[in-house]
């Protein structure tokens, strides 16, 4: 026994070996565990009795970090909190540390954090999707989901020099302008993306196989997804018809035209881990509608709005912003004391609850669905360990 499980509950460490039962760890290694996460299961033969997510090895203390480094300074740490969404994490930093400050943005720098939000969406889709299928033992699909998001990543190489870790986002603005001859790139990249999401559904998301391992499974009726704080696709899912950018809407979405796609049980029941899949299948395609739309009333003007050489909010001074993230709501709270660094900075992900309902969903289960359903929650090891 470690140090690290005297916390943990004292059933998982005794099981009743009467009746056969015993104590089997995904993880923190397992393929299926999506980052560095530990699963604690207790088993009865094949079925799932109690479920315990151990996180914490991925902890890096990036909130701290961000009192040491000063208010310009932690955007680049900002990548590391989700790394297949940075420019999520990014652009939430950014809002909240410009709502301190009074700081307006231009209308051209609030349309490229849209593009680079709705091509980031699309990418970390892209890897969660490919991952389910692997987890499920086709590899295939998630070989193409790469081919497509790696197609992205030139983009945004392209565009602001990284491919993971952005730092594209800025107190009052943007880095970079779009380059010149990027847009009909992105265009290009569209016409591909859209014949590619006909040809992954035909290949995996209808396969008959693939159907019968998601329908039914890791169902969460929407009142749970509520009460346990799921967000984004995960709480689409389960029928509730809740989105930032529509619903609260920030930056440029006002003045864009999408839908919100909501699970509807498709082939299965409303919730489960079919309708996870599938819903992200669709915001992909809203996803593609957005960056059309942008691209065609990209507004002229600077990148950058008016920004103090040195970034000191009042004392006292607190805001929160929330940001609709490829895993959901993404809040970020800060509050100064007229410094030149954050008194505190607190960062409020979709992970860590996606990760929560695990010990409510998994008992009853057999292992093999909760590969499917922990996979279908698209939970990031980094965003739960901060």
């Amino acid at each position: 026994m470690t140090d690290m499980d005297e916390t943990l509950p004292k059933t998982l460490l005794q099981p009743t070996e009467e009746d056969g039962e015993m104590v089997l760890n995904m993880g923190p290694h397992h393929p299926s565990t999506h980052g560095v996460i530990r699963l604690i299961l207790r088993m009865d033969g094949e079925v799932i009795r109690e479920a315990v997510p151990d996180i914490g090895y991925l902890h890096r203390g990036i909130e701290k970090v961000a009192e040491k480094v000063g208010w310009a300074g932690f955007m680049p740490y900002t990548d590391r909190v989700d790394y297949l969404g940075a420019m999520f994490v990014n652009h939430a930093y950014a809002r909240v540390v410009e709502r301190l400050l009074g700081i307006e943005v231009p209308p051209r720098a609030e349309s490229l954090r849209v593009l680079a939000d709705e091509l980031n969406r699309i990418a970390s889709h892209l890897i969660c999707l490919g991952s389910i299928t692997m987890d499920l033992g086709a590899y295939t699909p998630f070989l193409h989901g790469i081919r497509e998001r790696e197609k992205i990543n030139d983009l945004f190489e392209e565009w602001c020099g990284a491919r993971l870790t952005y730092n594209y986002m800025r107190i009052g603005g943007v880095s970079f302008d779009l380059p010149e001859g990027l847009r009909p790139k992105i265009l290009d990249f569209l016409d591909g993306f859209e014949v590619f999401v006909d040809e992954f559904n035909r290949l995996i998301t209808w396969n008959e196989i693939f159907v019968r391992r998601c329908a039914g499974v890791g169902v969460i009726p929407p009142e749970t997804a509520v009460g346990y704080g799921l967000v984004g696709p995960n709480l689409r899912a389960s029928g509730v018809d809740f989105d930032l950018r529509r619903d609260l809407p920030y930056g440029a979405y006002p003045d864009l035209e999408f839908e919100v796609p909501v699970g509807k049980g498709w082939v299965g029941r409303v919730g489960d881990t079919f309708d996870r899949f599938y819903v992200r299948i669709l915001e992909m395609q809203q996803s593609a509608r957005i960056i059309r739309q942008v691209l065609q009333r990209l507004p002229l003007g600077p990148i950058l709005g008016k920004v103090p050489k040195k970034i000191k909010p009042e004392k006292g001074a607190e805001a929160h912003v929330r940001v609709e993230s490829a895993r959901g709501d993404l809040l970020m709270y800060a509050m100064a004391d007229g410094t030149e660094k954050p008194w505190r900075l607190r960062i409020r992900t979709g992970s860590f609850n996606a990760l929560s309902i695990l010990g409510a969903l998994a008992p009853g289960m057999m292992v093999a669905d909760l590969v499917a359903s922990f996979a279908s929650l698209d939970v990031i090891a980094p965003e739960t360990d901060r």
